[in-house]
């Protein structure tokens, strides 16, 4: 199942409206070769279109009134969170928007509601930690549509790197059935506010849902495990991670006594998970010396499958002990040679 992002056009008569494609099942190649997409058209009389002089509190009553939002560029300084509630809601921005939660708050929360559209939105880390940058849903929920999945499609993350922010997770998913398309989150490794105690961050992304599919996951160098999947029937195409490239020692980067965290944990209690394509590698510039024990761990039973992992060494800068829970040899070495792993189990 797959759904094209919202869009800003101009239709004949010379008006902005905004387009909402369809869901797509069992579909292969693009939407657009054989005719028009299917989907919705919205006229900009239904959008709040926000500036980055408006408040968090003036966003929050447009979409309280039922009213969609577009974000143009600039950025968002919150004072509060933004509470996405209605179902089917479009919230799309165009050139990048940056939402900034200030003094520890959640930059935004969706309720676990029906065929919720976010789309190209940047989420930057404040100075005083947040717990979460994006809540979807509400744990144990489990109010999903089948046929009307909410989906986040290139939104982005960022903790540090423009200026210092923290955030111990960047994106929880409760929600069953949402689709992920092209997410970035990432923990600052230069830029400005970047150190080991400065632009802190634990995990970049959790999925506690069921049935949710995620196309495109970029995740890079939090502090512990980068990506933790909870929920069951989870499906990833394509994960790239790099793992943190500052721990200052060992000692300072252990997992109850195992070295280092894994880029893509799934639970040990989750009876059925399958991802195509996971790549993870590794940078210890700050301690050369420092191992991960794997880059991936799943628990092994016959419904949780992998295909086409990969783990590398850059440069020899660190190793990464195995592939997959204890299976692939240590990605090492000068040559940047990766260490791949066709199938698991």
């Amino acid at each position: 199942m797959t759904r094209e992002k919202p869009f800003l056009y101009v239709d004949a008569s010379g008006r902005y409206r905004v387009f909402v494609p369809a869901v797509r099942r069992d579909a292969a190649g693009t939407s657009w070769a054989n005719g028009p997409v299917a989907g919705s058209s919205m006229s900009l009389d239904e959008f709040f279109v926000a500036r980055p002089t408006d408040s968090a509190q003036s966003i929050n009553n447009a979409l309280a009134r039922g009213v969609n939002v577009l974000f143009t560029p600039g950025i968002y300084q919150l004072d509060r969170t933004i509470k996405v509630k209605r179902p089917g809601t479009v919230v799309l921005g165009i050139g990048l928007p940056t939402l900034v939660p200030n003094n520890g708050i959640v930059a935004m929360e969706v309720a676990d509601v029906t065929g919720v559209k976010l789309a190209g939105l940047m989420i930057d880390a404040g100075p005083v930690n947040s717990p979460v940058l994006l809540e979807v849903g509400k744990r144990n929920a489990h109010k999903s549509d089948p046929n009307d999945p909410t989906s986040l499609q290139d939104v982005f993350f960022r903790i540090g790197g423009g200026t210092l922010g923290k955030a111990t997770t960047s994106l929880v998913v409760n929600s069953d059935r949402v689709l992920l398309d092209n997410i970035w989150a990432w923990r600052a490794d230069h830029g400005n506010g970047v150190g080991w105690t400065d632009n802190t961050a634990d995990t970049g992304v959790i999925i506690n849902g069921d049935d949710v599919t995620a196309y495109g996951l970029f995740v890079e160098h939090y502090q512990k495990t980068q990506l933790i999947w909870n929920g069951e029937n989870g499906k990833t195409i394509f994960f790239q991670n790099e793992l943190p490239y500052d721990p200052p020692n060992q000692a300072a980067w252990m997992n109850n006594g195992v070295n280092g965290y894994p880029a893509y944990k799934v639970a040990d209690h989750v009876q059925t998970h399958e991802a195509w394509g996971l790549g993870s590698y590794c940078f210890f510039n700050v301690d050369p010396s420092i191992h991960a024990a794997r880059g991936f761990e799943t628990p092994v039973t016959a419904g949780v499958k992998s295909h086409s992992l990969l783990t590398v060494s850059l440069g020899g800068v660190g190793t990464i002990d195995h592939v997959i829970n204890d299976t692939g040899a240590a990605a090492q070495g000068v040559e940047t040679i990766p260490v791949n792993i066709v199938s698991y189990p």
